[in-house]
């Protein structure tokens, strides 16, 4: 029985860590301001494509 707790809290530990870190994501916008830093560096690799310029 005690195996089946331990499994038990290291499962709720991690489901209260990702939604801690889901969170933190969220309430600061990290994901648009990493978005904004590498935008420039995806700018510059999709304006290298070749293109065919005939419609």
């Amino acid at each position: 029985m005690s195996l089946f707790l331990n499994i038990i809290k290291v499962v709720a530990i991690v489901i209260v860590a990702l939604f801690a870190l889901t969170f933190t994501v969220y309430f600061f916008n990290l994901d648009m301001k990493l978005t904004a830093a590498i935008y420039p560096w995806l700018n510059k690799q999709y304006d290298k494509v070749k293109r065919d310029q005939h419609l």
